[in-house]
């Protein structure tokens, strides 16, 4: 019962916290430490002591899983150099260099468990680093970076670890840690691979998301354990598996499963990344308890601790700056068509948080080893001391390198320009089926897609002053859902129907609803900007056609076909040939598609107010 209720109070705790961070915009991981910290001294909270054997087995593989099959394989491809200089040159890098150091402070700690000291430092956490950079906008390409960093480094971390001991009690030799991180690596992968083959040709034969999602459930620990037992990375195991599950998802689970999963580890994650947090907080007091025996004086002490804590920071910072410029010099971002700039490589190295692995970690170092109660505290400041002086400054330094966030004008441009590709396929395989169609279904099936398309679109700035027809569509059908609900409940406390038949109406309402939410919630109306964003993808006709112009509201264009019907539109565009501006699609009329197939003038641009993205009638690209 006291762990039940321990259980219960602690979830509550990180809901609460979690909100309350929500509230004061603050990040969760540092508010929750806070508390963490604080609960330590009330004499009601029991004393948590973190066992190793529960990160590494029970929360590492699921946290690392669900940040797996979030990740784009296609991104991680694209940075994978950065990725594993990171992942693998840093960590060792970092080792070495905290374990000179510590030996240095502490003569009396041996080289073996100074570097061990340093392993158990050296990786930074997926999750601290990601729900911090996330919450304040970082550019993509950082993020991903941090991301797939995040994802090995414990990796490379655990296996210098375990030779770092093993040297301290029996002696190794380089060949044999060699060998070891051989097998780690690459054994790890191929494990990892063969989970994934095994669990993708299981859902292609699983078609029940409950069934799917008790797969899903299972495979990081199937993972993790089977490499583990194999002696070799369960984390790469259950990453690799992450990895590649989530990359073929679309194409060996259902779209319910999908969407079961989605929400599932979304759900998973986010509990076991707040606890996480709370977990650290709580150690704070029978750690410094401990040290109060120590042999040490206090200064050496709080010397070995501070020194620790600035040569993680230190040697990031350089190691990131000369493999940037020496080892991995980066190509140009797709998103922006430029070299990414030194900002860019700073912000990488400043976000260096760690976590729990790193606290975690520091207890498989034995308990005999000299000065332990010392080692524990260097890792739970390196942990404190990142989150807070790294976390905290991390948004202001952002801001006074005026790093820029993802604009989401750039991404609505390229969802709706996805989906308009996506339906011309669709759209051809539509006219490739061989059948009557004497209800006029095909034609219903396209005025659908493009009323899906037109929305899209819409996310762009449309006339000022004026609804889109989507927002128009989605409030009056929320209005019109509610009023159904209603209904449907009022006949459900009657009795006259089937209780089942009732919950799978109001499922049937409730996707709609949600659909509706999700797209009103995308709509970003933000301020007219210039921007200059290659899609990465051309032709032709927009090789040729020349650059856009771009308006302001001064220039006061209107749809002159508009004007003289009297009609309204919802946004404008401008033939790059012959100047003619005509409304969307998205407007009654369609008149720039009327332009374009009278005059089979191929782009034209957006028309709108600081909008310079342009637009191939023929290809269906953007540039």
């Amino acid at each position: 019962m006291e762990i039940a209720l321990f259980l219960v109070a602690l979830v509550v705790v990180v809901l609460a916290g979690t909100a309350l961070a929500d509230r004061v915009s603050l990040p969760a991981p540092l508010l929750l430490i806070v508390v963490g910290v604080v609960g330590t001294y009330l004499p009601f909270v029991p004393e948590v002591h973190l066992e190793h054997d529960l990160v590494l087995l029970g929360l590492l593989p699921p946290l690392l899983y669900a940040a797996a099959i979030q990740t784009s394989l296609v991104d991680f491809n694209a940075n994978r150099r950065a990725i594993l200089f990171l992942s693998v040159g840093l960590v060792a890098f970092t080792a070495f260099g905290v374990g000179a150091l510590v030996h240095f402070l502490v003569p009396s700690i041996s080289w073996p468990i100074a570097i061990a000291i340093g392993a158990v430092v050296a990786p930074p956490d997926a999750v601290a680093a990601t729900a911090i950079g996330r919450s304040i906008g970082l550019p993509r390409r950082v993020v991903t970076i941090l991301e797939g960093e995040s994802l090995f480094n414990d990796a490379t971390a655990l296996v210098l670890l375990g030779t770092a001991i093993a040297a301290a009690s029996e002696g190794v030799q380089a060949v044999d840690v060699g060998l070891d991180f051989l097998w780690a690596s690459a054994g790890g992968a191929l494990l990892g691979f063969i989970v994934f083959v095994i669990v993708a040709k299981l859902r292609k034969l699983v078609t029940d998301p409950l069934m799917d999602t008790a797969i899903s459930l299972v495979t990081p620990f199937a993972a993790f354990l089977l490499a583990e037992e194999l002696e070799s990375s369960g984390v790469i195991s259950v990453v690799v598996a992450g990895l590649l599950l989530g990359h073929k998802a679309p194409i060996i689970q259902t779209a319910q499963s999908r969407i079961a999963e989605r929400i599932n580890w979304r759900t998973i994650a986010f509990l076991l990344e707040n606890t996480v947090f709370l977990l650290i907080g709580l150690q704070a007091r029978w750690i410094l308890e401990g040290v109060a025996d120590s042999e040490l004086s206090p200064a050496r002490i709080t010397a070995v601790c501070a020194g620790t804590l600035l040569a993680c920071i230190v040697l990031r910072l350089a190691w990131v700056f000369v493999a940037r410029y020496a080892l991995v010099r980066p190509g140009p971002d797709p998103s922006t068509g430029q070299v990414p700039p030194w900002p860019y490589t700073f912000i990488l190295g400043w976000a260096g948080m760690r976590g729990v692995v790193t606290l975690a970690a520091a207890f498989i170092i034995p308990s005999t080893a000299e000065h332990h109660e010392v080692l524990l505290l260097i890792a739970f400041t390196v942990v404190a001391g990142t989150l807070f002086i790294q976390g905290l400054s991390l948004p202001w330094v952002a801001r006074r390198l005026n790093v820029p966030s993802p604009d989401p004008l750039d991404d609505a441009l390229a969802r709706a320009a996805l989906l308009q590709q996506a339906s011309k396929a669709g759209f051809i395989a539509l006219d490739e089926l061989e059948h009557d169609d004497p209800h006029g279904v095909h034609d219903l099936i396209r005025q659908r897609v493009d009323q899906r398309n037109f929305a899209a679109w819409e996310q762009l700035s449309t006339t000022e002053g004026q609804d889109s027809p989507s927002d128009v569509y989605a409030r009056a059908r929320l209005v019109m859902i509610d009023a159904e609900r209603q209904k449907v409940l009022k006949i459900r406390s009657t009795g006259t129907v089937p209780s089942e038949v009732v919950r799978e109406v109001l499922g049937i309402l409730d996707v709609e609803e949600s659909m509706l939410d999700i797209a009103t919630s995308d709509h970003e109306s933000d301020a007219p900007r210039v921007r200059r964003v290659p899609t990465g993808r051309s032709c032709d006709h927009l090789d040729t056609a020349g650059p856009a112009v771009i308006f302001t509201a001064e220039d006061g264009l209107v749809c002159q076909q508009c004007v003289e019907l009297g009609s309204h539109w919802v946004s404008l565009r401008r033939c790059l040939a012959c100047g003619n501006i005509a409304c969307c699609d998205s407007s009654p009329h369609k008149h720039a598609t009327e332009h374009f197939h009278d005059s089979t003038h191929a782009v034209m641009q957006s028309a709108q107010p600081g909008e310079d993205w342009r637009w191939c009638f023929v290809h269906h690209l953007t540039g």
